[in-house]
């Protein structure tokens, strides 16, 4: 028994990379699996093959968020993006944009979400954070302020849950093996004028005891065990996933 059996679960950002893992990860647990994600085309193609549903959505938008009601059983707020540049130059609109989408937008989701929670009396709610969340580095403002604000939310969800059924926890790995993860590291190449190996050895593992990215899968396992009732004490935790980059 996999213990996901009858539940529903929504993952944003559900595509590709750690989202998509985490939708088969979800569906083979036997969930009910909702791909949701702005790649409409991605986001099909996934649910066709996982028994699920599809769900194209800008999560941008924030107005039109304000006025949905979403019913599931487990929340996986993957969805995001980066942008790395110096704080002196780095575009506001950029800011606020990052900010939008990993803070407001899972606020949102987790404010629809809760009232079905409660009325059932169970509820999984999963925000992938990052290493960013809990560390710092330079060129990266808006991310890590957003990831360090979803700790606040996952805390906060937690204790108000938690009379309810509803855990909230946050899981934090450090350079997944993704799309975003590839384009970050051509973009570092360019802001510290070196070349893209030096940047996976000196940048991104620089601080890692293991010395390799994480693989989308490895995420999605730590998400099914958080998602399942064999996890019905942890909440308000955040679980890195780093390589030993934290214990520094």
């Amino acid at each position: 028994m996999t213990g996901l059996q009858g539940r529903t679960a929504l993952i944003t950002g559900a595509a590709s990379g750690i989202g998509a893992a985490c939708a088969r990860e979800l569906a083979a647990r036997g969930a009910a699996v909702t791909v949701a994600d702005v790649d409409e085309a991605g986001a099909t193609a996934l649910a066709e093959e996982i028994g699920g549903k599809a769900w194209a959505v800008d999560l941008l938008d924030v107005e039109a968020l304000e006025r949905i009601r979403l019913d599931a059983d487990i929340l996986v707020n993957n969805a995001g993006m980066q942008v790395i540049d110096r704080i002196v130059d780095y575009q506001p609109e950029k800011f606020r944009m990052l900010l939008t989408l990993m803070v407001e937008s899972p606020f949102l989701l987790i404010r629809s979400v809760l009232p079905g929670m409660y009325e059932r009396g169970f509820g999984r709610i999963v925000n992938i954070s990052s290493v960013h969340g809990i560390r710092a580095s330079e060129f990266k403002v808006a991310y890590v302020t957003a990831k360090h604000a979803l700790e606040g939310l996952s805390k906060v969800t937690a204790l108000e849950g938690a009379s309810h059924g509803v855990t909230s926890n946050c899981v934090n790995p450090g350079y997944v093996r993704t799309p975003l993860v590839t384009k970050q590291i051509a973009d570092q190449a360019r802001t510290h004028g070196i070349g893209e190996q030096e940047v996976v050895e000196k940048i991104l593992l620089s601080e890692s005891a293991i010395k390799r990215l994480v693989e989308p899968e490895e995420v999605a396992g730590l998400v099914g065990w958080l998602a399942s009732p064999a996890a019905a004490m942890v909440t308000g935790a955040s679980y890195t996933m780093d390589g030993g980059w934290s214990a520094r």
